[in-house]
């Protein structure tokens, strides 16, 4: 599909930016931003709609789709743009700054640049409802860009992968001068068996990435209020390195059971792409004749390019920031590195789609 492209400033860009990152969006509530997003589109002659799920869609040249996520993790922060001193740069401060409406508005505005296909997509902070759906719903494109803040220079290659359940134990209430377990020390016991058949010898040589981690985001327990017995629920999760398997680690951490049950809810295969694709040629080739020098990264977390591995298509993970501001109450985006992702973003579509 063949589409016109069109010309957007750099001040336009940045007004586009500001006003997304002033538009709440947390999981659930993108509708705004994805209606601003296709405004933006339409204004600048491309076809563009939000699905059934909430994503917005611009379909065009699938050399490469451009891809990040509307939505962001809940928190307000003021937003403003201030000038450092040093050099007189701008930041803008805000909540999704850096994860991800910097990148998301990068990606659209290259997209619209450069004749390619768009896609913004919702729920990535919670189940990657968009990802999902769009994956099940439209024909592999032949290449993937997946906006996440990466640093300017930056490419990432990986993400490890996401078990989530949650384990519930019930016994018998009685004097606490028993020395019987009740539930919450079974649960205990378990989450503790699961942590030594997870952990390596020598973990402490073993980079995070290649090492499954395990956390505990919750407990809770107690006598219930019939008097009768004690409770626990425990919502654990797992991140799974590419040298395993999500169903590796389940079998692992369900193999350390002796009491309670428990239901996995989430899970997420790791992700690692090779550094030797055309598409992360064209992304070092571009960063260099930007007077960057590029950067392999591997991520710890996990993100809807884990999801885009369904494709079975080149794919990078690419944006403006610096993640250690994700999910921060001091998130912030220097202008200057939107600024020259996009050229970046621009210079390897133009190049994907004319060798095409």
């Amino acid at each position: 599909m063949s589409e016109s492209v069109a010309t957007v400033s750099a001040s336009q860009a940045r007004d586009l930016l500001v006003s997304l990152v002033e538009t709440p969006s947390p999981t659930g509530e993108e509708r705004a931003c994805a209606e601003r997003l296709v405004d933006f589109f339409e204004a600048h002659g491309r076809e563009a709609t939000i699905d059934a799920v909430g994503n917005v869609r611009a379909p065009a040249d699938d050399a490469v789709l451009l891809t990040s996520h509307i939505d962001t993790v809940p928190g307000e922060i003021p937003v403003r743009v201030e000038e450092k001193e040093e050099g007189g740069e701008e930041v803008l401060w805000g909540r999704g700054s850096v994860d991800a409406t910097g990148p998301l508005v990068a990606m659209a505005v290259a997209a619209v640049c450069t004749g390619v296909s768009f896609a913004g997509v919702v729920g990535e902070e919670t189940d990657s409802e968009g990802a999902r759906h769009l994956v099940s719903t439209r024909e592999p494109p032949e290449a993937v860009v997946n906006g996440e803040p990466s640093g300017w220079n930056g490419v990432t290659f990986g993400y490890r992968g996401l078990l989530a359940g949650t384990y519930v134990a019930t016994s018998e209430s009685g004097h606490t001068s028993r020395p019987e377990n009740n539930a919450i020390e079974d649960a205990m016991e378990w989450w503790a068996r699961v942590k030594a058949a997870v952990t390596d010898d020598g973990e402490e040589w073993t980079p995070v990435f290649e090492r499954v981690t395990p956390k505990i985001n919750a407990i809770a327990g107690g006598v219930s209020d019939d008097g009768l017995s004690v409770e626990a629920t425990m919502d654990v999760q797992l991140r799974v390195p590419p040298n395993l398997t999500v169903d590796e680690v389940c079998e692992m951490a369900d193999g350390e059971l002796d009491t309670g049950t428990v239901r996995w809810h989430d899970s997420v295969d790791p992700v690692m792409t090779t550094p030797r694709s055309g598409l992360a040629s064209g992304f070092r080739a571009a960063i260099r004749e930007a007077d960057g020098e590029p950067r392999s990264l591997r991520k710890t977390g996990t993100s809807d390019m884990n999801i885009y591995r369904a494709w079975d298509c080149p794919m990078v993970t690419y944006g403006p920031g610096d993640s250690d501001f994700d999910h921060a109450p001091d998130e912030r985006l220097p202008l200057a590195e939107f600024d020259r992702s996009i050229e970046v973003l621009c210079t390897v579509a133009n190049r994907i789609t004319e060798d095409a």
